[in-house]
């Protein structure tokens, strides 16, 4: 079992704190009094599904906006092992993308996201599967852990623990896996140590969420008898959000970008169906929290606190939200006087100080003067504190990270009469990297590797930066807590935020991630340093193991600005025999060593990342023989397979679909339509006619994989070929050749099961399961238990050319520099040479 440091650290409340964006929140009145709402109701409910995207986004807002729940959702992985459909981004680069497309999602329905430690390393059929390659025990820890510190009245499975095999083994995974943590969070035998930082709890209750895709279809689930369900009605019109609940659902699910599941929102009556699976049966089955006190009751001493929010909510004045501020604040002090045991205190509080912020219009900024600073500087940071309401208030201090920085103030914040100041802050040495923090230690195939226990669920980068306002009302000190943030003015979006990131001095990034040497002859390798800070000067050395010959050793650097780069070179000679070595860069300034590779990703959508990792490539010797030189390459849903077709000597053009015509078709020895390229290219119904084309007329073209869901073409080939959901998910499946001598497993390239060695994550995926007699399969393979899939590569002759479709995971294994990858690659694009 993975195990975690039980040290108390500064992270104790990380997993349950409030979350504050760069963007500030302004909501309006009627938005205020949803807040409030919220703010009576004791009660919560855990959604648990495996991935980004398995969450029902319809119950979830449900539970946030109509039963007014703390609602939140725990998926198990971080959706790594998905494909892309906005960018070249795979796994762990992947994943930090879904992980911010749920925390994105949870904004607009109002939930909260947990995760595990548990990687999501591809399909897997059966849960056996699963939780061989996961770390179960690890994994139990984790839910149980969030669990006990959630405090779930309701939890809420996708998936049904009850019929592994029905679908993908990670889902019923999740589903067994809440089953055993319902009963061992209450156990205090189980994982005792978590006790000394939480406390042991028993849900009242487990359901399952049925969906129509458990039986097949809707017409099939239409017939089904539903009365032994929790018939749900979901359908909710909140006419303070000027929202159906479908509406809001379909906004947060179409978070989902990478992942292609933009929604359409709905109106009128909807329907959530749920099974009691464990805990006590519901009466009332429009109540999911039957037998369970959501008042303020809840709470010793929680009486009066309820009566005064009540007159709040009768007294709130939705053109004048200031009006409640007096009874707000002597509502806080109610509720900061309980004990601090009490496990509704902090989050009731910090709800309380989020209706307080915008009642008054608070509006409280700490930006820093630069987007990134490194440990050990001097970090400036503008704040500005204006209050804009009739409420007198006096601002008594702003501190950044408290005992690192404080500054009395003691200023009036009159109405609308802005404050502002500079702060100085001098960053500790020790400070933490901005960077994901479950990719900060390698992991195994299966788990990430998180040590602190208090990090453990955080859906979030941590960002350690905070600024404290600390703002007298009516008498009463509340601190306000923003995050310290970037912004700056566009001239096109006008005013940008950004998080604040903490760098490296130094970081280096190798050119190309993945070097094919297939002959003795040495290669330039081309790396490029970028300077975290100001005068950065050093040395920057490549690590190999022995038999690669670098040359120079090391190469001296100067960069002055901070943000400068430049690009060195070194020539690398590889060994006289076959091998696969991971390379690194390693840049040493004053003694000290920097490895790290900044990595920056930037979409719409959410906010922008910093990943750092390992600054490696991948050096490959190996017996690659190509023939051919000029590939066109389509690009579908994307990835960087025209990278690797560099590497190993071909000239690449990238060509558009809407560019395609049969003369510009003409000059390339090979056509190669990208990953899901049918699926996505509406243009390529258009483009089909000069493909075939330039197949009859003696081309090659070469189809990757494409999904069962919408072809923009009738069939993506010149004779009958369906797309099926088949996959072989054993990277390590033996491969038998079903038509040894064919020219494609024997030129360039005699191809042997050994070419089928080190892949990575799956063999491959969607293979058609039916196609024309004119198509031969030259390969089949299975996972265990299963039959032979035989249509992971399969070529056809059409007019002079050669059509060849293939389901092999070419995307994942090539720029990973999988030898054999190359060398079965090679002998598709000179198939007709």
């Amino acid at each position: 079992m993975i195990k975690v440091s039980l040290a108390k650290t500064v992270w104790v409340a990380l997993l349950f704190a409030t979350i504050v964006h760069a963007q500030p929140a302004k909501p309006t009145s009627a938005e205020i009094y949803h807040k409030l709402e919220k703010l009576n109701f004791l009660g919560s409910a855990l959604y648990i599904a495996a991935h980004p995207d398995d969450e029902n986004t319809r119950l979830i807002s449900y539970l946030a906006n109509t039963t007014h729940a703390r609602t939140g959702y725990l998926s198990l992985t971080r959706g790594d092992g998905g494909q892309n459909l906005i960018g070249t981004e795979l796994r762990e680069l992947l994943g930090v993308i879904r992980t911010q497309e749920l925390i994105e999602a949870r904004k607009i329905d109002g939930g909260e996201q947990f995760f595990s430690r548990a990687n999501d390393f591809g399909y897997s059929k059966l849960p056996d599967e699963t939780l061989r390659i996961w770390d179960k025990e690890a994994v139990l820890h984790d839910m149980v852990w969030v669990i006990r510190n959630f405090r779930p009245d309701v939890i809420v499975t996708r998936f049904d623990h009850r019929t592994p095999g029905s679908t993908h083994g990670h889902h019923t995974s999740s589903a067994m896996l809440t089953q055993e943590a319902y009963d061992l969070a209450c156990n205090e035998d189980f994982e005792s140590k978590q006790l000394q930082f939480a406390q042991s709890w028993q849900p009242k209750r487990v359901l399952l969420n049925v969906s129509y895709w458990f039986f097949g279809s809707k017409e099939e689930f239409n017939k089904t008898d539903k009365s032994k369900y929790i018939n749900l009605s979901t359908g909710t019109y909140y006419n303070l959000l000027g929202k159906s609940n479908q509406e809001i659902a379909a906004l947060s699910r179409s978070r989902h970008k990478s992942q292609g599941f933009g929604s359409t929102g709905e109106r009128g009556d909807d329907m959530e169906y749920l099974e009691l699976t464990r805990g006590d049966v519901l009466k009332n089955k429009q109540n999911l929290f039957e037998g369970i006190d959501t008042s303020w009751n809840r709470v010793v001493s929680g009486k009066h606190i309820g009566e005064s929010l009540a007159l709040i909510l009768k007294s709130y004045d939705f053109k004048n939200p200031s009006a409640s501020l007096p009874a707000l604040v002597k509502l806080y002090t109610h509720i900061n006087a309980l004990d601090d045991s009490e496990y509704w205190k902090k989050i009731k509080l910090n709800e309380l100080k989020d209706i307080i912020a915008n009642c008054a219009g608070l509006y409280l900024e700490a930006v820093a003067e630069n987007q990134s600073a490194t440990p050990g500087s001097v970090l400036k940071v503008r704040w500005e504190a204006i209050n804009r309401s009739a409420e007198a208030m006096n601002l008594e201090s702003v501190a950044v990270n408290a005992a690192n920085s404080l500054t009395p103030e003691n200023e009036s914040l009159h109405n609308n009469q802005g404050q502002s100041g500079t702060l100085e802050v001098a960053l500790p040495s020790t400070l933490a990297y901005t960077s994901p923090y479950w990719l900060e230690e390698a992991g195994t195939s299966g788990m990430y590797t998180v040590n602190d226990l208090h990090k453990i669920g955080v859906a979030d980068i941590i960002r350690q930066l905070k600024a404290t306002f600390n703002i007298q009302i009516e008498g009463v000190t509340i601190p306000f807590e923003r995050e310290i943030i970037y912004k700056y003015n566009d001239p096109v979006q006008g005013e940008v935020y950004q998080p604040l990131d903490i760098v490296p001095d130094v970081t280096t990034r190798f050119v190309s991630k993945v070097h094919l040497f297939s002959s003795s002859r040495s290669h330039t390798i081309s790396i490029n340093i970028k300077a975290g800070r100001d005068n950065c000067e050093g040395k920057l050395r490549l690590d190999l193991p022995e038999g690669w010959v670098v040359s120079p050793e090391s190469i001296s650097f100067s960069l002055k600005r901070k943000g400068s780069e430049m690009v060195v070179d070194f020539e690398v000679a590889p060994p006289a025999f076959a091998t696969e070595s991971s390379a690194r860069a390693i840049a040493t300034i004053n003694g000290k060593d920097f490895d790290r590779e900044q990595i920056i990703i930037n979409y719409p959508h959410i906010n922008t990342q910093q990943v750092l990792l390992p600054s490696k490539a991948k050096f490959t010797r190996a017996d690659v023989r190509t023939k051919g030189s000029n590939i066109a390459y389509v690009t579908g849903a994307g990835d960087n397979i025209p990278e690797s077709l560099q590497q190993m000597g071909y000239e690449v053009t990238r060509l558009k679909a809407t560019d395609i015509s049969p003369e510009r078709l003409q000059d390339f020895d090979a056509v190669i339509m990208g990953i899901r390229a049918y699926n996505t290219l509406e243009v390529l119904k258009f483009k089909q006619d000069a493909l075939l084309q330039y197949v009859n007329n003696g081309g090659t073209m070469i189809t990757l994989y494409n999904t069962t869901g919408t072809l923009t073409v009738k069939e993506p080939a010149p004779y009958h070929l369906r797309i099926s959901r088949d996959r072989v998910t054993d990277e390590n499946a033996k491969v038998t050749f079903l038509d040894p001598a064919n020219r494609l497993l024997n030129y360039p390239n005699k191809i042997t099961e050994n070419d089928f060695k080190g892949w990575v994550q799956e063999q491959g995926l969607y293979y058609p399961d039916e196609w024309a007699p004119e198509f031969t399969p030259l390969i089949s393979a299975h996972d265990a238990g299963e039959p032979d899939q035989k249509g992971g590569l399969l070529v056809a002759k059409y007019g002079k050319g050669y059509y060849i479709y293939t389901g092999l995971s070419f995307f994942r294994q090539l720029p990973e520099g999988v030898p054999g990858a190359y060398r079965i690659m090679a002998n598709l694009i000179a198939a007709g040479k």
